[in-house]
């Protein structure tokens, strides 16, 4: 397991930022007076502002390693929040993603573990993550206080140090594997659905023909297709493999299209 860490998205917003000021917009933008946050390409509109470096970084950054899961951590308010942030059916509307099951149970995981945020209390770049980055991201809210003073910090780490360990853990959740041709070379960009997951962009796999699919436990219908190769459907169980530290393995070969008239 990888873990990455940026420690700001958002330094131009963090310098002038005031320690102690738990509410209002102060330090939420960058040098440019952009929100980072709402920066990203909407998967549900056409985005019209151009990109700022800031986050032109973090795209290169999500498309350089298949990642798997990512928490966004905030102030402001004491809550998980999960994809769809956005969506193309009004603000009133619930937005449901193709993997809403997984993302409560990654934010029940979370909120359970802590203290209050379990309770409700309330006081962007997600869903990018989630829909080209191939990775399953929540978004954090972890004090009340946007930029609470140092005084408070070995508290918060208390309250989220063990919610913050489990959230790792569940990396570790669904399935993982290979998609190979007959002579074992790895496929890449192999398209793999879960049946009855209609994702605006498909998951497929990486350069070296790596699959990642968060899940949680059942039975699973996969279809796997590639160009130049006949699609293959697979059911498989996935079984709550955390304590296991590996996700449940499968690989899968895929034949040549033509390989019955060659």
């Amino acid at each position: 397991m990888r873990i990455h860490i940026l420690p700001s998205m958002n330094p131009d917003g963090f310098e002038t930022s005031i320690v102690g000021k738990c509410t209002g917009t102060h330090g939420r933008y960058n040098s440019n007076k952009v929100d980072l946050n709402r920066n990203f390409p909407d998967a549900f509109g056409q985005t019209t502002a151009s990109l700022e470096p800031e986050t032109e970084a973090v795209i290169k950054w999500i498309h350089s390693e298949p990642f798997v899961l990512s928490a966004s951590i905030h102030g402001g308010a004491i809550v998980a929040a999960y994809p769809y942030d956005n969506n193309n059916l009004g603000s009133n509307n619930y937005s449901r993603s193709p993997d809403d099951d997984v993302f409560k149970y990654l934010a029940k995981m979370y909120s359970f573990h802590h203290k209050t945020m379990y309770k409700g209390n309330l006081c962007g770049m997600q869903d990018y993550n989630y829909v080209w980055g191939q990775c399953y991201e929540l978004t954090l809210e972890l004090s009340c206080c946007k930029y609470p003073p140092a005084a408070q910090l070995p508290n918060l780490w208390e309250q989220n140090k063990v919610p913050l360990i489990v959230f790792i853990q569940q990396v570790h959740l669904g399935l993982k594997g290979r998609i190979l041709d007959d002579k074992g070379n790895p496929i890449s960009k192999a398209i793999v659905n879960i049946f009855g997951r209609s994702n605006l962009i498909p998951f497929q796999t990486n350069s070296q023909g790596e699959y990642y699919r968060l899940l949680i436990p059942g039975e699973y219908v996969l279809k796997i297709e590639a160009e130049g190769f006949d699609p293959l459907d697979k059911t498989v169980d996935v079984f709550d493999n955390i304590n296991l530290y590996s996700a449940a393995v499968y690989d899968f070969v895929l034949q040549r299209s033509n390989s019955s008239s060659t």
